[in-house]
C-alpha cells in the first residue's frame, strides 16, 4: 500500500513538472509565430509599396515621353500606345528577369478537398487559420510558388477597374461632350450606337461560332466554349474607344460632325455594350441544357436589357438633377468654392455606386449623370468650381486611362492563365472587321436618306477605321477569367486592342491625309448650326427644356412667369430664382441686339452701361461659351476661339466700334 502511494505522488510530481515546463515551451513558440507573422506583414507591405510604386513610374515615364512628343509634334503613337509599351517592358521584366527563390518548406501539397471554397479553416494543433482561395495553378507552376505570388500582387483585383478607374473616365465623358454638336448628330449617333452596336455583336458572335466548331472539328479546343460565350466576346469587343484618334481630330482640328459622330458612338456603345453583354450573360433557358436556344430565354433577356438600360438611365439624370436642385436652393455654398466642388465630386460618383448596388449598370448612369450635370448642375456652379470640377475629372480622365493602358500591357505577361489559339485570334481579328464594317456602312447609307448633311464616303471610311477597342473592352473581359471559354476571350483581346491602338491609332494621320479630310479651324468649328437642322427631337426638347427645365434647375433662362400660364404665377415666382430675375433685367435694360454675321459677333446699344465691369459680367451671363478680357477701356472678346472682337468702350456711347484683330 505504502509502496503504491509512493508511485502516485512521483506520477503526481512528474505531471506538474511537465505542466510547468511546458507552459514556458508554449508561450515561447506563441511569442516566435508572433514575431514570424509580424515579419511576413511588414514584407508584404513594402512588397506592396514597390508594386504601386512600380506603377507610379509607368505613368510619370508616360507623361515625360508625352511632353516629348507634343513638343518634337510626333503623331505616329499616343499617349495610350505608349503607357502599353511601357507596361509590356515592365511586365516581360518581372515575369522573367526577376526571379524570387521558393520556400518549399512552408508549402503543404497533401491537403485533399473535394471542392475550392472560397474561405478555408484549417485546425493547426487547436487553434484555427483563414485562407482564401486566390486562384487555379497549374502543375507545371508548382515549384515556382514564390514567382507567381509576386506577379499575382501586380494583378489587381477587376472589381478595381468597375468601381475606381471606370467612373472618371465615363463621367468626365459626359462632362465634357459639346452637346451642340451632339445633338445636332443626335438620331445618327442613337443608330450607330444601339442599332450598330447591336448588329456588331450578332455577326461577331455568329463569325466566331463558326471559329469555334471548327476548332472542335480538328481538336484544338481544350474546353466548352458555347454560343453565348461567342455572343458575349461579339459584345465586349464591340465597345470602342477612339481615344486615340480623337485626340488627333482635336489636335488637327478636323471637322465638327466627324469628331461628333465618333465621340457620341464611342459614349453610348460602351454603355450599350456593358448592358448588352450583362443581359447575354442573364440568358437561361429552362431545363437542363443551358445553352439551347429558347425564345421565352430571348426575350426575357431582351427585357433585362431594356430593364437595366432604362433604369440606369433614369438613375443618372435623377442624381444630376437633384445635385442641380442642390446647388440652386443652397446658393450659399458658392461663397465656399472647396466644398461646392467636394459635393459635386462625391455626388457624381455615388452615382456610379448606387447603379451598381441596386442592380442597374453604372457606367450608363454616370454617363448620363454627366450630361446632366454639364447641362444643369455646372449653370450654377461658381466660377471657382467650374474650373475645378473640369480641371479635376480632366486629370482623373488622364490619370485613369494611362494607368488602364499601361496595365493591359503588364498582364500580357504576369496573366497565369492565357489560352492563345492561332485560329481564333485570326477569327476574331476578321469578326471584328466583319462587325465594324455592318455597323457603319449599311446605316450610313440609311441615314442618309434622311439626313440634309450627308455622311460622306471618305467620313464612313475614317469611321470604320477609327473603331479602337480600349479600356472599356479590356474592363469587361478581365472582369470573369474562370472558366476556359473567358481565358481565351481575354488573351484575345489584349491582342485586338493593342493591334486597334499602335496600327489603327498611328495610322491616324495618314488615313485622314489619304481621305482628304481637311482641317477646318480651331475647335473643329466650320459653321454654326441651325435650329433646322438638328435633330426633329432635340427641336422640341430644346423649347421645352429652355422655357420649363432651366429656370426651374439653374439660375439661367427666362423667368417661369414670362412662359407659363398668367395663372400659375405664385407657382412661378416659387420656382423661379432671384438671379434669374437680375439676369432678365439686366437684358431688359441694355437692349442688347446680337447679330451673328460670318463669323463676326456684334453688340450694339449698351447706352444705360457706362462700366466696362457692368458689360462683362452682362456678356458673361449672356455667352457662357465666350473668354473675355477687360483691358482698361477695351474689353477683348474670344468666341469660340474664332472670331476675336475689341469694342472699344466710350462713356454714354451708344455704338461700339468694332475692329477685326
Amino acid at each position: 500500500m505504502n509502496a503504491a502511494v509512493s508511485i502516485w505522488r512521483r506520477l503526481s510530481l512528474f505531471v506538474l513538472v511537465s505542466s510547468l515546463c511546458s507552459c514556458p515551451c508554449r508561450a515561447e513558440d506563441s511569442a516566435m509565430e508572433n514575431i514570424v507573422t509580424e515579419k511576413k506583414a511588414e514584407e508584404s507591405h513594402r512588397q506592396d509599396s514597390a508594386d504601386l510604386l512600380v506603377f507610379i513610374l509607368l505613368l510619370t515615364l508616360t507623361i515625360l515621353t508625352i511632353w516629348l512628343f507634343k513638343h518634337r509634334r510626333f503623331r505616329f503613337l499616343h499617349e495610350t500606345g505608349l503607357a502599353m509599351i511601357y507596361g509590356l517592358l515592365v511586365g516581360v521584366v518581372l515575369r522573367y528577369a526577376i526571379h524570387v527563390p521558393s520556400d518549399m518548406n512552408n508549402v503543404t501539397l497533401s491537403c485533399n478537398v473535394n471542392a475550392s471554397p472560397a474561405t478555408l479553416l484549417v485546425n493547426v494543433s487547436g487553434k484555427f487559420y483563414e485562407y482564401t482561395l486566390k486562384g487555379e495553378i497549374s502543375a507545371n507552376d508548382v515549384d515556382d510558388i514564390q514567382d507567381n505570388e509576386m506577379l499575382r500582387k501586380v494583378t489587381f483585383d477587376p472589381e478595381v477597374f468597375f468601381n475606381i478607374l471606370l467612373p472618371p473616365i465615363i463621367f468626365h465623358a459626359g462632362y465634357s461632350l459639346k452637346q451642340r454638336h451632339f445633338f445636332r448628330n443626335l438620331g445618327s449617333i442613337l443608330a450607330y450606337a444601339f442599332v450598330g452596336t447591336v448588329v456588331s455583336c450578332f455577326i461577331i458572335g455568329l463569325f466566331m461560332y463558326g471559329c469555334v466548331m471548327l476548332m472542335k472539328q480538328i481538336g484544338h479546343m481544350g474546353g466548352d466554349f458555347f454560343f453565348t460565350d461567342c455572343l458575349f466576346f461579339g459584345a465586349i469587343v464591340s465597345a470602342t474607344d477612339p481615344v486615340t484618334v480623337l485626340a488627333i481630330f482635336n489636335e488637327l482640328q478636323v471637322d465638327a460632325d466627324l469628331y461628333a459622330l465618333l465621340f457620341g458612338e464611342s459614349v453610348l456603345n460602351d454603355a450599350v455594350a456593358v448592358v448588352l453583354s450583362s443581359s447575354i450573360v442573364a440568358y437561361q433557358p429552362e431545363g437542363d441544357n443551358t445553352h439551347t436556344f429558347e425564345a421565352m430565354a430571348m426575350l426575357k433577356s431582351f427585357g433585362i436589357f431594356l430593364g437595366v438600360f432604362s433604369g440606369s438611365f433614369a438613375l443618372g439624370v435623377a442624381t444630376g438633377v437633384v445635385t442641380a436642385l442642390i446647388s440652386f436652393n443652397f446658393t450659399k455654398l458658392r461663397d465656399f468654392p472647396l466644398l461646392e466642388t467636394a459635393l459635386f465630386f462625391l455626388m457624381s460618383w455615388s452615382t456610379f455606386l448606387l447603379a451598381e448596388a441596386c442592380g442597374f449598370t453604372g457606367v450608363v448612369a454616370v454617363l448620363f449623370c454627366g450630361m446632366t450635370q454639364a447641362h444643369y448642375t455646372f449653370n450654377n456652379l461658381s466660377p471657382e468650381s467650374q474650373d475645378r470640377t473640369k480641371q479635376l475629372f480632366e486629370l482623373l480622365n488622364f490619370l485613369a486611362e494611362n494607368f488602364i493602358f499601361s496595365y493591359m500591357g503588364l498582364t500580357l505577361f504576369t496573366f497565369h492563365n492565357h489560352v492563345f489559339n492561332p485560329i481564333f485570334i485570326v477569327g476574331a481579328f476578321l469578326a471584328v472587321f466583319l462587325g465594324r464594317a455592318a455597323n457603319i456602312y449599311p446605316l450610313s447609307f440609311l441615314l442618309n436618306l434622311g439626313r440634309r448633311n450627308k455622311i460622306s464616303s471618305n467620313f464612313q471610311h475614317m469611321m470604320m477605321f477609327a473603331g479602337l477597342r480600349g479600356a472599356m473592352t479590356f474592363a469587361l473581359s478581365i472582369r470573369d477569367t474562370a472558366t476556359y471559354a473567358r481565358q481565351m476571350m481575354f488573351s484575345t483581346t489584349l491582342l485586338v486592342v493593342f493591334f486597334t491602338v499602335w496600327i489603327c491609332g498611328g495610322g491616324t494621320t495618314q488615313m485622314l491625309s489619304c481621305q482628304k479630310i481637311r482641317s477646318i479651324g480651331p475647335d473643329g468649328v466650320e459653321r454654326r448650326s441651325t435650329k433646322h437642322e438638328s435633330a426633329w427631337f432635340f427641336r422640341i426638347w430644346y423649347n421645352f427644356d429652355h422655357n420649363y427645365l432651366k429656370p426651374i434647375l439653374t439660375h439661367s433662362g427666362p423667368p417661369l412667369n414670362a412662359t407659363l400660364p398668367a395663372c400659375c404665377g405664385p407657382l412661378a415666382r416659387c420656382l423661379t430664382s432671384p438671379q434669374a430675375y437680375e439676369v432678365c433685367a439686366l437684358h431688359a435694360h441694355s437692349e442688347l441686339i446680337i447679330i451673328h454675321s460670318s463669323g463676326f459677333l456684334v453688340l450694339l446699344d449698351f447706352q444705360h452701361y457706362h462700366s466696362s465691369l457692368q458689360y462683362h459680367k452682362i456678356l458673361q451671363k449672356s455667352f457662357s461659351c465666350a473668354e473675355l478680357q477687360l483691358k482698361k477701356h477695351f474689353l477683348l472678346i474670344s468666341m469660340l476661339k474664332k472670331t476675336v472682337v475689341l469694342l472699344n468702350i466710350f462713356k454714354g456711347s451708344k455704338a461700339l466700334h468694332l475692329f477685326e484683330i
